[in-house]
């Protein structure tokens, strides 16, 4: 008797709880659909400058790091100065993966005239094995300009001047290499190129996957597959 008694009272209680669980996953599964969708918009704009990127001529780096000072965005602009000593300055090793597996990047600093900025950094691409012997750059350095990396919540630090980085940060790696005053984005080389290949540079990616499109839909589903089964839920339990 005494627990026939309770169970009416404890389902108020429980019909609120199923209520608000209902509501508290509605609302993460369309979140989550949404932020896609944004995701979606920003992989598109990538990837259209990645496309211009391609066949873009090069501008001169003075008058691109000017329009930088103003708040416009350069990311993927492809751009050429003079930088005689690129192979023959010191260097920093980033950590990087590529198609065949993890390897190094190879970063120096160039100084550069005029301007807000002294120094930009260089990417000079992938490194295989030993670099290759130092020679004087003739002609112009030309590529293209990208934001540096955002450490993750699992990025390991930057701890000694000697290690292998693990992410581009311009202003400590500017400091690392006794530049001054670094310009706020990195230049990933496209030539010239050594004659050994290594480094070999790997300025813009070939592919960049977009699959924000079906992970926005399989979320939307499942909130719509949500409201079905609670919808069901609601009706069966009010036949009763």
């Amino acid at each position: 008797m005494s627990t026939e008694a309770a169970a009416p009272g404890r389902a108020p209680g429980a019909r609120w709880a199923l209520h608000v669980s209902f509501a508290a996953a509605l609302v993460l599964l369309c979140g989550l659909g949404t932020w896609q969708v944004q995701r979606l918009a920003w992989k598109t704009q990538l990837l259209e400058r990645i496309s211009q990127a391609q066949t873009a001529p090069a501008e001169p780096l003075s008058a691109v790091l000017n329009r930088l000072s103003d708040h416009v965005d350069v990311d993927y602009v492809r751009v050429q100065f003079d930088c005689p000593g690129l192979e023959q300055g010191p260097t920093l090793q980033v950590y990087a993966v590529r198609e065949d597996g993890p390897g190094r990047r190879v970063i120096t600093a160039c100084p550069i005239d005029g301007g807000p900025y002294r120094t930009l950094l260089v990417d000079r691409g992938f490194l295989t094995g030993k670099p290759s012997v130092p020679a004087a750059v003739t002609g112009p350095v030309v590529g293209v300009l990208r934001r540096p990396d955002k450490p993750g919540l699992f990025t390991p630090p930057h701890l000694h001047p000697g290690d292998v980085w693990y992410y581009r940060d311009t202003a400590a790696m500017g400091a690392a290499l006794g530049a001054a005053a670094p310009a706020p984005v990195i230049l990933m080389l496209e030539r010239p190129a050594p004659a050994s290949g290594n480094p070999a540079p790997a300025p813009v990616p070939v592919s960049v996957s977009n699959n924000h499109l079906g992970y926005a839909i399989t979320w939307f589903g499942l909130a719509a597959a949500l409201v079905g089964v609670y919808i069901a839920f609601l009706r069966r339990t009010r036949g009763r």
